[in-house]
């Protein structure tokens, strides 16, 4: 007979650090939540590219007019796929970095120039600015050009010129190619990027993309300096950020250790020794005018920046050092020294000076106050730096972490869930391969369980682009997917192939008349037309051209018969797969597709081509989509679990914990399952006689969204249910489970 009926009462979060009998919390989670003090599954993940280059060392979006550009910075360059708000588009477009002109080759005199030699003279073309020459006409002819001044933005290649005008008045046909530049960024597999944007008000007119390639991804302390590079945000060029505007520009690329930050209007950037420098308000090529400064304010380098609420002293920043926060703000104080005022804009405030820092991507915002990981805690800063108490995983995090790799841990929020995220490789992991989480509303901590999901190098927040956005950390391989005919056609980045289900953009083509990284980029349906002839009932017929056909191509036109393909070609005699329905004459059509290949043939010629996947990619993720891990259009599950605290008797019974518990051991008899709930799942009875015994766990008992009730006969003495989703389409949110238990056996 039943004693009593319990509900599951188990508080929130995940308790990893203590004994599993000593937690009123729940004991394990995988790929769980807590809203409502009640587990529920986290959201699924859906690919937005399975072509974007990793590792991701740092993701940036920025939207407008319906289309968000995610910008993705890896070890050796930077791209961009544009997506729209469903997260669908997905093509990845490389960046060029382009730079300062240090040499010139092939020079082309031309003709009728007048003789003298020219200072100072604007260089034209190419797709920089700025580059100035000495000019040398003798004998009507360019005969030397020396550079003077470097100019920015142009890439190896460029043909550049000068006007007429410029140089005597008359003559044509000078040019001279751009040999070297100097584009600032440096492949490096240390390379860890930081970014921002700001409107170049002064200039352009141009909202500019800010990136800083840091070579800080082993160490954060690494005092090597790189540039900040610029560029307009909806283009595809970066060149090094310098100093260039204003009364008296220095011409000096703006390069540091640290990174960039905006607080509008102004640019900052941070690097050792406690650098933090600032632009002129509103141009970002100004580093010299009366608002700007350049101050050092820590023994210790500076390793993030974030802008702050500042008040009456807005544009206010937060900055920290290795071993401290720095407030700075904006407060403009004139003071006169022997009669000469002098105006001071920037405060320099240290918050703290006994603070630390673990990484310089783990810092984050959310609604004002400001969390990351310290070297050995967790902390905040809501106007004074405090703890941030986790009695939940604190030891799990910090006995666990690849200390070696650090610096490769980085946050994320969730602010639909209250969550913040903290992704870091643990064990000897040298990639993120899991996550700690604290609930802001719940006020309790928790943590993904190694899900797959969690395996996650760099991500962005939810903004505009209302899912989150996370890169994936498996390197994909390369593996033939297909082979198939195509007509390729001699320095043309367009091939044809028959109707194939198999092509998909970002695939890797390789062949002997292609030049090697062929990338499918355009897959566009067309049609070959061409005359022939043929007999009713034959299977061949005679085209007067063969051109751009290719076997399993489909055939229509007169005396064609249904669902005719190519099977073989020879010269102009064409077999076909079905017989001809009547006498062929006239125009036919085949049917094929154009790729838009990266690189170019080599030949024209028809030929057999391997279609693989791309080493070296990695998946760009958007997260708490559906249920399921979605790629392309297959749906996998993803499981989902979670354990509750002992519920035993000695624990005083499942909803009561009491200092004083009966010596029983607990019989479940029935469960009624209270979920909202998609899918089948399924529970499991675990425990143990004794704190130290190992647990013996039950086999599963299956329920779907109808089950009223499981029967079942379980006890344990210390006792646990564990809970399970694990099927496509599968998802929960816990209500109040009720528990039918009896007294088991007196003695243990």
């Amino acid at each position: 007979m039943v004693k009593k009926v319990f509900a599951i009462d188990t508080q929130p979060g995940v308790q990893r650090d203590g004994t599993i009998f000593d937690v009123n919390f729940y004991t394990a989670g995988l790929w769980v939540r807590f809203q409502r003090g009640r587990p529920r599954k986290v959201g699924g993940y859906r690919a937005i590219t399975q072509t974007a280059t990793g590792y991701s060392r740092g993701i940036f979006v920025n939207s407008a007019d319906g289309v968000n550009k995610v910008f993705n910075g890896f070890s050796s360059g930077l791209e961009v796929i544009d997506v729209d708000n469903l997260g669908i588009g997905g093509g990845v477009n490389q960046f060029t970095f382009t730079g300062l002109i240090l040499t010139l080759n092939t020079l082309v005199g031309g003709t009728v120039y007048t003789n003298g030699t020219y200072t100072n003279v604007t260089l034209t073309g190419g797709s920089g600015s700025g580059a100035k020459a000495t000019i040398v006409v003798a004998g009507a002819t360019v005969t030397t050009v020396t550079l003077t001044a470097a100019g920015n933005g142009d890439a190896v290649g460029n043909t550049l010129s000068a006007t007429a005008a410029t140089i005597g008045g008359t003559g044509s046909g000078f040019s001279i190619n751009v040999a070297t530049i100097n584009d600032g960024f440096t492949e490096n597999d240390l390379n860890l990027w930081q970014f921002d944007s700001t409107f170049d008000a002064q200039g352009s007119g141009n909202q500019l993309l800010l990136a800083h390639p840091g070579q800080n991804l082993a160490q954060i302390d690494q005092t090597t300096v790189t540039p900040v590079l610029a560029g307009n945000i909806n283009g595809t060029t970066l060149s090094p950020l310098r100093d260039t505007s204003g009364t008296a520009p220095t011409g000096d690329i703006i390069e540091v250790a640290g990174g960039v930050v905006v607080l509008h209007p102004y640019v900052f950037v941070y690097g050792d020794n406690g650098l933090i420098k600032n632009c002129v308000a509103g141009d970002p090529f100004d580093w010299n005018g009366p608002d700007s400064n350049e101050t050092n304010v820590s023994s210790t380098k500076i390793v993030k920046g974030l802008s702050v609420r500042g008040g009456s002293n807005a544009p206010s920043g937060l900055f920290w050092a290795l071993d401290s926060l720095i407030r700075v703000s904006y407060t403009p104080t004139t003071i006169t020294v022997a009669s000469v005022p002098q105006t001071f804009f920037w405060r320099y405030d240290i918050i703290t000076s006994q603070s630390s820092i673990l990484s310089s991507q783990c810092v984050i915002e959310y609604d004002g106050i400001y969390y990351w990981v310290g070297v050995d805690r967790f902390l905040l800063y809501n106007g004074v730096v405090k703890e941030l108490t986790n009695i939940f995983n604190q030891n799990y995090f910090f006995d666990n972490l690849n200390y070696a790799q650090s610096q490769k841990v980085w946050a994320q929020k969730v602010p639909r869930f209250g969550e913040i995220w903290w992704f870091f490789p643990s064990g000897d992991s040298e990639e993120c391969n899991d996550a700690i989480i604290y609930n802001i509303r719940e006020n309790c901590w928790y943590d993904a369980g190694g899900a797959l999901g969690a395996r996650r190098t760099a991500g962005y927040f939810s903004q505009v682009f209302h899912y989150p956005i996370n890169a994936g950390a498996t390197l994909s391989e390369q593996t033939l997917l297909f082979s198939a005919s195509i007509a390729t056609t001699n320095a043309s980045t367009s091939v044809t192939i028959a109707p194939n289900n198999q092509v998909s953009n970002g695939q890797l083509v390789i062949s002997t008349s292609i030049n090697s990284g062929a990338i499918v980029s355009v897959i566009t349906p067309t049609l070959a037309s061409t005359t022939a002839t043929g007999s009713s009932a034959a299977f061949t017929i005679v085209v007067n051209s063969a051109t751009g056909i290719l076997r399993n191509q489909a055939v229509t036109g007169t005396g064609i018969g249904v669902g005719a393909v190519v099977t073989v070609i020879a010269g102009t005699t064409i077999t076909l797969s079905v017989a001809n329905s009547g006498a062929v004459s006239g125009a036919l059509s085949f049917a094929g597709l154009t790729l838009t290949l990266s690189t170019t043939a080599t030949a024209t010629i028809i030929e057999t081509a391997t279609f693989n996947s791309q080493a070296d990619k990695v998946i760009l993720w958007q997260h708490e989509i559906g249920t399921d891990e979605v790629i392309n259009t297959v749906s996998n599950a993803i499981e989902s679990s979670f354990q509750t605290s002992d519920l035993g008797w000695v624990q005083g019974g499942p909803s009561q914990a009491s200092p004083v518990g009966d010596n029983y051991w607990l019989h479940l008899e029935r469960i009624e399952p209270d979920f909202v709930q998609s899918g089948e799942m399924t529970f499991q009875v675990t425990g143990r006689a004794f704190a130290q015994s190992e647990d013996v766990t039950s086999s599963p008992y299956a329920f779907d969204p109808d089950t009223g009730k499981i029967d079942l006969r379980e006890q344990r003495r210390e006792i646990r249910l564990i809970f399970t989703s694990n099927v496509a389409g599968g998802d929960y949110q816990l209500g109040r489970v009720l528990l039918h238990a009896n007294v088991g056996d007196v003695r243990p």
